[in-house]
């Protein structure tokens, strides 16, 4: 009591902080706490005044500021209620330092003013007077306070208070009409002991790619819309991410399918529209500017890959596992992730690291997480949880056995900017609490030095992604907290008394485990891959199609299905359905019904292919439905057809009697396996009798004499022509005698003619 009276004549300030440490003291006294935080009635009737104006705190610039700085808050109150509001002013509260983590959540949940627990205002002469604040109208503010004026004692957090007072017509009185709360971290010169911290910068995005590939020699891809390219341009979530990434101690974590997708994009793309053309990509310029800036923007930094299309291990692990040769894919994925990162971004990639949904483990997604090489699980504390005993946050890595190491990402830090981040107010806020909680990590009671990990949202939005660059930013003075990569942090002495039970499948998280993709996405992929390595073994450059439908096969079990059933299923079936209609452009040409005149005769098939390669492995089975009456006597025959050409096959037939049989070809592969349908027509064989063979004879011989005497004919003819054509000749060679003649008698006399 001698304490109280004294205070009574020290100036104002040191009375605010004798305040201060008299309610943290009485806090600590289970009867007197209630007795000072039990709001009375009139500060009940206080609270429900308080809300009639909204209070924004837009800006609050330094974010952690040092001796000698000027605080400036900026923001907007709004008049909500009916009345207008007179004789305002818009004031500071400081409240005393917040003894722990725990201290800072309830006092970020807590609601309107009330008296008794709010600190009273910092000087009247840095209040920012509003005369007249009428109904539904909004007025903006900024107040600038010296920080040597905040009269902040010892290291630590600090709730700061923004509220509005004024009267009302019915309410004459002054009184706190609204309050917006939040932090200010206060540590002014740098920690003898610095805690590290790593945090995570995802790139990762949805699936684009589909498995066509056209027909064309270029393969060029097919992209489900374009609505990659509005990630990627200025202002969009891809671009932001990279720009803002770029300055910043963070470690790059890439879905390598990403940066496959755009860099397909860069060699020239179609995308299929809504009502199912295919046309022309445009933004080929677009994705090769985005390459070129991530490829700058990761020079010098760590980068970890997850396995390609980044695989819900969690699904895998509770419904795909069963599914013969699905776990198979994952450690392909993996080797397929640091071939891709080394391939587009030329800097080297770690694959050491698993993360599964929202950092939530149990004994079975362990197992599946390691199976694919990793050894460290990208897990989070509140699934990883803490017995309490300790009394402060251990490091992240904690060793859970065989070799593996479980990176606890702190779940109040990584949660911290899910929510909506385009009012400026919310990101304001959002980044104080986070450098406030940040700051009350490092002085948690321990002589060690800790590290802590940050794993925020997997694919965090623009407005996300700026908030998140704007509290890193606020950590790089450096004074707590020092930056590491995360391979740093996994390697780090963990604490012997952290806790390192992995969590039973019991307590995975219902919400999570109902998003996961079912057992007949599983089977369906099973599907696929049996019908592919059916299909690639007829063809001479398999790679054509094992290449883009692996990596569809590895996109139907990604993450970013998760909440997107109808979509998963849409994109599963559109895959199996297009690898159909290509093994389906190798088949027998259906054939129409044949006629075979006679015992034997050849009946030729067609076999045709429509792909762009050629095809081998491929053997024409024909089979007759009654091999007594029609028999084949080769009745398979190995076939190679060229692209884009067909092939016919001759096969001899026999008939023993005369009727219709049925005949099947078949496409088999080498190895004895159906391919394709089978094609069926029908041979109608007919039998030669004797007396057909003597009217055929007997045409044929009429045929011969009439040949004959043609010939006779025409040999005559040539004769007398010839015979008149020599005696005109000897007619003109004869010397001229005048009208005697020679004698026929051959007496040598003359005859006169």
């Amino acid at each position: 009591m001698a304490e109280a009276a004294d205070i009574q004549g020290a100036p104002a300030p040191a009375r605010r902080r004798w305040l201060r440490r008299a309610v943290v003291l009485l806090a600590g006294t289970p009867v007197l706490a209630a007795l000072v935080y039990s709001p009375a009635p009139e500060a009940q009737a206080a609270d429900a005044a308080a809300s009639t104006v909204d209070v924004q705190i837009d800006g609050l610039t330094p974010t952690a500021p040092v001796k000698g700085d000027t605080l400036t808050i900026s923001g907007t109150v709004v008049n909500n209620g009916r009345e207008k509001i007179n004789d305002a002013h818009v004031g500071l509260r400081v409240g005393p330092a917040l003894g722990d983590r725990s201290s800072i959540d309830e006092a970020a949940e807590r609601g309107g003013f009330r008296a008794g627990t709010d600190p009273a205002e910092i000087g009247a002469e840095f209040a920012v007077k509003i005369d007249a604040l009428p109904s539904k109208v909004a007025q903006p503010f900024t107040l600038k306070i010296p920080v040597n004026k905040l009269e902040l004692d010892k290291d630590g957090v600090y709730q700061l208070g923004v509220s509005l007072s004024g009267e009302t017509e019915s309410r004459p009185s002054e009184q706190v009409l609204g309050i917006k709360r939040t932090f200010l971290p206060w540590q002014p010169e740098a920690a003898a002991k610095r805690s590290q911290l790593t945090y995570v910068w995802p790139l990762i995005s949805g699936t684009h790619l589909t498995a066509e590939t056209g027909s064309d020699e270029l393969q060029t891809p097919v992209f489900l819309d374009d609505s990659l390219a509005d990630e990627l341009r200025p202002g969009g979530r891809l671009e932001q991410m990279v720009s803002l990434g770029r300055e910043l101690p963070i470690t790059w974590v890439v879905d390598p399918d990403l940066l496959y997708t755009v860099d397909a994009m860069t060699k020239g793309y179609r995308v299929r529209t809504a009502d199912g053309r295919i046309v022309p990509g445009k933004n080929k310029a677009l994705a090769e500017q985005w390459l070129s800036s991530l490829e700058s923007a990761v020079q010098g930094k760590k980068v970890v890959a997850l396995p390609f299309a980044d695989p819900d291990i969690a699904s895998l692990a509770h419904r795909g596992k069963d599914v013969s040769g699905t776990l198979g894919q994952l450690r392909p994925a993996t080797d397929k992730a640091k071939q891709a990162v080394e391939t587009v971004l030329h800097v080297p990639a770690t694959t050491d690291f698993s993360w599964p949904v929202d950092g939530a483990i149990d004994p079975s997604i362990v197992n599946v997480a390691t199976s694919a090489g990793a050894h460290n699980v990208l897990t989070r504390s509140d699934s990883l949880l803490e017995t309490g005993a300790l009394g402060y946050t251990p490091s992240a890595a904690r060793p859970i056995g065989a070799g593996t190491t479980a990176v606890v990402a702190d779940a109040d830090l990584s949660t911290a900017f899910q929510g909506d981040m385009l009012r400026a107010g919310d990101s304001t806020l959002a980044v104080q609490q986070f450098l406030a909680q940040t700051l009350a990590l490092n002085l948690q009671k321990t002589d060690d030095q800790r590290s802590f990990v940050v794993a925020p949202q997997r694919t965090p939005s623009a407005s996300q992604a700026q908030t998140m660059a704007a509290a890193v930013r606020g950590l790089q003075s450096g004074r707590w907290i020092q930056p590491v990569d995360l391979e740093a942090a996994a390697a780090a002495t963990p604490d012997p008394r952290a806790a390192t039970q992995v969590p039973g499948a019991g307590q995975y998280p219902e919400a999570l485990a109902k998003q996961e993709l079912p057992v007949s996405a599983f089977e369906k992929i099973r599907t696929t891959e049996s019908t592919l390595d059916h299909f690639k073994v007829v063809l001479t450059a398999p790679d054509r199609v094992e290449i883009p439908f692996g990596n569809a096969t590895n996109r139907e079990m990604s993450t970013s299905w998760r909440g997107r059933p109808d979509a998963a299923r849409d994109y599963r079936d559109q895959v199996q359905q297009y690898l159909i209609s290509l093994s389906e452009k190798v088949k027998v040409i259906p054939k129409s019904d044949a006629t075979l005149s006679g015992h034997s005769a050849t009946i030729p098939v067609s076999v045709q292919n429509s792909l762009v390669q050629d095809t081998h492995n491929l053997v024409l089975r024909v089979k007759s439905a009654n091999p007594t009456r029609l028999m084949f006597g080769e009745d398979q025959q190995v076939v190679s057809v060229q692209g884009g050409h067909s092939q016919t096959v001759k096969f001899t037939a026999n008939a023993t009697a005369s009727g219709p049989v049925e005949v099947t070809a078949q496409l088999y592969t080498t190895d004895g396996v159906p391919y394709g349908k089978a094609r069926k027509f029908t041979v109608e064989a007919t039998e030669v009798t004797p007396t057909v063979m003597l009217v055929i004879a007997g045409g044929v011989l009429l045929l011969v004499l009439a040949g004959i005497k043609m010939y006779a004919s025409r040999k005559r003819v040539a004769a007398r022509a010839a015979a008149e054509e020599g005696s005109t000749q000897q007619s003109d060679e004869s010397p001229d005698t005048g009208p005697q003649s020679a004698d026929p008698s051959g007496t040598g006399e003359t005859v006169d003619r």
